[in-house]
């Protein structure tokens, strides 16, 4: 392998957060070590198809607002481009939400035969959904909060008979979600029968399968895991908003919004968080990088909000900054998820 790595950026994607994603990218391939990498831009438009280097480098030249910018295809392009990834050493996928964080990217990469950064096919996989998620959270013994899984696509009768077993077992307010998504997309806050219904529908427009958990009311602190089999626990951080949750406008768009990393937490409460994040990271069995984010009550108790795979990678995001809190530069935090890479690949090989 040479001494300068080809780097395969894969970014952009059919998912919901395609916006988000290509902010992500600008900023590794603007960061990246020079000396140690040659970045390779591979972008994938909301269609599903696949740029050339060239073409990708193209796209991003066109001045836009930042999470406003969408990769556009020529006309004849192909859906799948495989010739770009065959020059490469190895691949960082930051292709957000479904097509890309859910296993499926993950797998092409496995058939290649192709080192890449982050979460295998299962751990992506199971990573994404909701539903999945819970379950393997709540076998291995850690808290998740109250919640449904039920089937969309079902008639009104059916609608209102789910309506009334969700009043009985989860009541109101509640979170409405698909189970597969991300940033916010497809989910409601509702209070009463008229919104559920119709929040029923709105996330029967993102995913077959939905979630319906418990609200509840607490702080929302998240913590960023680094490595493969020993990895390391970051500081932790907050998620302080103005709105009714934390929603796409919230994420992206609101600046009243504030992201408070570190945060000040009594020392106990935050190594248990450190420790829970850990054992959700091992539970579905993680690699390189993931966020984990919980709910902090009044008393002290903690409760499992989810775990992100591929997260927000910009340096203002979450998981980059608790890094750099610890000590770790964006730069740094780049080359050491391509080093954790090579490592597990190596290791795949020889098993």
């Amino acid at each position: 392998m040479p001494d300068r790595l080809r780097l395969g950026l894969i970014f952009g994607g059919r998912s919901v957060e395609h916006e988000v994603s290509v902010v992500s990218a600008q900023h590794v391939i603007a960061a990246a070590e020079a000396k140690r990498f040659e970045v390779v831009p591979i972008g994938v438009t909301k269609t599903g198809q696949w740029l050339s280097p060239a073409e990708t480098a193209a796209q991003l030249a066109i001045p836009e607002p930042a999470f406003q910018k969408q990769l556009k295809a020529p006309e004849g392009a192909p859906v799948i481009d495989l010739d770009a990834l065959r020059t490469v050493d190895v691949a960082f996928p930051l292709i957000h939400g479904t097509h890309g964080e859910d296993g499926t990217l993950q797998g092409l990469l496995e058939l290649l035969g192709l080192p890449y950064v982050g979460c295998g096919v299962a751990a992506s996989a199971v990573g994404m959904d909701k539903a999945l998620m819970k379950a393997a959270f709540r076998g291995n013994g850690l808290p998740v909060v109250d919640h449904v899984v039920l089937r969309a696509g079902v008639d009104e009768k059916a609608t209102l008979d789910l309506a009334r077993e969700i009043e009985e077992r989860i009541g109101y307010p509640a979170f409405v979600k698909p189970a597969n998504g991300g940033s916010s997309v497809g989910i409601s806050k509702v209070r009463g029968r008229e919104e559920l219904v119709t929040a029923l529908g709105l996330a029967a427009q993102h995913d077959r399968k939905l979630v319906v958990e418990k609200g509840v009311t607490a702080r929302e602190i998240e913590c960023a895991i680094l490595g493969n089999e020993d990895a390391q626990a970051s500081p932790l951080g907050e998620i302080r908003h103005q709105r009714d949750f934390y929603d796409y406008e919230a994420k992206y768009l609101d600046a009243r919004t504030e992201v408070v990393a570190p945060v000040d937490l009594p020392a106990d409460v935050a190594s248990k968080i450190q420790e829970m994040a850990l054992a959700c990271y091992h539970a579905i069995d993680c690699s390189g990088m993931s966020r984990v984010d919980f709910f902090l009550f009044d008393d002290g108790s903690i409760i499992i909000d989810e775990i992100n795979t591929i997260p927000g990678f910009t340096p203002a995001s979450m998981f980059p900054r608790l890094w750099q809190a610890a000590g770790v530069t964006y730069r740094e935090l780049i080359t050491r998820l391509v080093d954790l890479a090579l490592t597990r690949h190596r290791e795949q090989r020889f098993a």
